[in-house]
């Protein structure tokens, strides 16, 4: 039996946060991202690349190795992005309670990614969009560029199920996805029944989530034939410092 796949419901860039205050999460098709990153969709092509050359995630607790992941982290005040010395990336076991309450150090983006503009554009889209939802003020963000393959058979974009990230927004931009199925998004109240299920398709559309109103999760993926894989871009931001532990 073929599982139904359901377009995102894309809003335009000018109902953005409406739709977050309305409901907790919005999404845009990339046509609305390139505008609000204000660049052409060929200047996110451009970062792309970069997603071929990303390290084996060596923490994944259930034994797989269908996951790659670089990681980095700056403070974005207004417009002005400050950049931070790489740092281990930490979650407390009450948002991930698989990964959670350990220090991972995964190795940084490497710095031709980070210097292209795109990059810091896609960064600025994040933090706009919280400071009119949440007011503004200095937000510590972290950026994760993932690749799930099916090297194992099954990818699993989050293996630690329905969650929340712990931070004020969550932003998902798919950079592609390529001889899969799956991977579908399903957004959840956190403290209610209603949910939605979609699939994102579009390079460089875009899932933004207010962390505090709900949960996330997205299916595992199988490959169509042989071997595939699915790119994407998760960039948090956090009010008040970066989550840390105890020990830091």
């Amino acid at each position: 039996m073929t599982t139904p796949s359901f377009a995102p419901p894309c809003v335009a860039p000018v109902d953005v946060i409406s739709t977050l205050q309305r409901q907790g999460y919005a999404v845009l098709n990339a046509s609305s991202v390139a505008a609000l990153a204000r660049c052409d969709l060929a200047d996110l092509d451009a970062l792309a690349q970069s997603w071929s050359d990303l390290p084996p995630d060596l923490y994944l607790k259930d034994g797989g190795r269908y996951r790659r992941r670089r990681h980095a982290s700056c403070i974005v005040r207004g417009e002005e992005i400050l950049a931070v010395p790489h740092r281990a990336h930490w979650q407390p076991l009450e948002y991930n309670a698989l990964h959670g309450g350990m220090e991972r150090w995964f190795e940084p983006v490497a710095q031709p990614t980070v210097s292209l503009p795109a990059w810091n554009a896609l960064v600025r889209i994040a933090t706009r969009v919280c400071s009119q939802l949440k007011g503004e003020q200095a937000w510590f963000v972290e950026m994760h560029q993932f690749r799930i393959d099916t090297t194992d058979g099954i990818g699993r974009p989050t293996p630690e199920g329905a969650h929340r990230d712990g931070v004020d927004l969550v932003a998902v931009f798919l950079v592609g996805r390529q001889g899969i199925k799956g991977g579908e998004t399903r957004v959840f109240e956190a403290d209610g029944p209603n949910g939605q299920r979609f699939t994102l398709t579009e390079p460089w559309s875009l899932l933004l989530l207010d962390d505090e109103r709900v949960i996330h999760e997205s299916t595992p993926i199988q490959p169509l034939s042989g071997s595939g894989h699915r790119d994407t871009l998760v960039i948090t931001v956090r009010a008040h410092g970066f989550q840390e532990s105890a020990a830091a």
